[in-house]
């Protein structure tokens, strides 16, 4: 897991240092508005990374210099400096959604709150919701692969206990997600109530909204084939079915979002009930030991978890960021104003897309093959013959 973990690490600080040039070479209109205002939690980013590689490295290198569970105790700095990480990157989205701190006076931003600026009202859910479902999205990739050993023939008690734990935290991790997915639709109703509607359909101002799922949306904006369940949109935005909802009719044309976020909505929603079924069900068959939790159609099912995990969040990330738009800077400038007119814009792209390309294509052999030649089972026993010699 180490040595997996450490490969990412590595490719994450490529794709993140080409991410940082394109924050600047794409979108300078908007770094000149905005840089100010995010300058210190992308300050902190930078230093939370750091912190995270230090001990990473302390933790690598420090196998045979204490005891294992002083040595485990080196693990958790790097739990919270990636954690940490995400926290700070996270907070400059949630400013992107509701910008605060800060004044512009003809287009010159002044009186510069950065704390403020720093945690808006976005912040709590936004942050809570990329940390959770990050956590269940690598319990499910872990769990996965040790499923899929499973499925393989492999029968060590390693990938059994890998499963046990896993699943058991995807679990807490999916319903945690659930929770706060409840809170992230409230935070929608009040302050950003056209990106809900949007991704709902929902058009008419009503108290006793449904929420809709699938479906087909015809130019009179009529819904056909789509699931409506009764009073649940009321519910989830204000958590009283009877209140009201606003709906598109009621803000400007041009400040709607794309009503194609509907689909990326409803399939985060429905990966997050798989990912939640899945592992409810792996431990009512391991408690009650009423079924076999290691069958194959269910570990089958748990390696599929791991790359629809990764779908939903790509699918959370769309809904959140195509859901804001017109807006780059909600409020104040819109994406077209804060992108650059550079007449270079598909050559960058190019690049960068071969650059993600490599990358991607990279990482995922060099983990394939570390983990083909270094099975679990011959390093536990390698391990114990260390064990036995000392």
């Amino acid at each position: 897991w180490t040595r997996g973990y450490v490969i990412t690490v590595a490719v994450g600080v490529v794709s993140g240092t080409a991410l940082g040039l394109q924050i600047n070479l794409l979108w300078p209109n908007f770094m000149r508005i905005a840089g100010q205002a995010i300058g210190l939690p992308m300050f902190m980013e930078i230093f939370a990374f750091f912190f995270e590689a230090i001990f990473l490295g302390i933790y690598m290198y420090t196998w045979d210099r204490f005891k294992p569970k002083i040595h485990f105790l080196f693990i958790i700095p790097v739990v919270i400096g990636a954690s940490c990480s995400a926290l700070f990157i996270t907070l400059v989205n949630s400013f992107m959604n509701a910008p605060q701190g800060f004044e512009i006076v003809d287009g010159i931003i002044g009186n510069v709150q950065p704390l403020k600026a720093m945690f808006t009202p976005a912040s709590p859910t936004k942050v809570s919701h990329v940390l959770v479902s990050a956590y269940l999205t690598s319990a499910f990739i872990i769990a996965g692969s040790a499923a899929y050993a499973l499925l393989k023939g492999k029968r060590h008690i390693y990938y059994k206990k890998v499963l046990n734990m896993t699943l058991f935290a995807a679990l807490v991790f999916a319903i945690s997600t659930f929770l706060i997915g409840d809170l992230s639709g409230k935070y929608l109703a009040k302050y950003q109530p056209e990106k809900l509607a949007a991704g709902e359909w929902h058009f008419e101002t009503m108290s006793h909204a449904p929420l809709i799922v699938g479906g087909i949306l015809t130019e009179k904006h009529d819904v056909k084939y789509g699931w409506k369940i009764p009073f649940a949109l009321s519910v989830l935005a204000h958590g009283n079915p009877n209140s009201e909802v606003k709906g598109l009719n009621d803000f400007p044309a041009d400040e709607i979002p794309p009503l194609w976020i509907h689909y990326t909505f409803d399939a985060m929603v429905g990966i997050g009930g798989y990912l939640t079924s899945i592992p409810l069900l792996f431990i009512l068959a391991f408690w009650f030991r009423k079924g076999n939790p290691y069958n194959k159609l269910l570990l089958a099912a748990i390696v599929i978890g791991g790359p629809l995990a990764m779908f939903a969040i790509e699918y959370g990330w769309i809904y959140a960021e195509v859901g804001r738009q017109p807006w780059i800077l909600r409020g104040y400038m819109k994406t077209q104003q804060g992108a650059t007119t550079s007449e270079h814009v598909s050559l960058l792209f190019v690049v960068f897309l071969a650059l993600y390309v490599i990358l991607g294509i990279s990482c995922l052999r060099v983990l394939v093959k570390m983990f083909k030649n270094n099975t679990p089972e011959d390093e536990l026993k390698l391990k114990n013959k260390e064990s036995a010699l000392k």
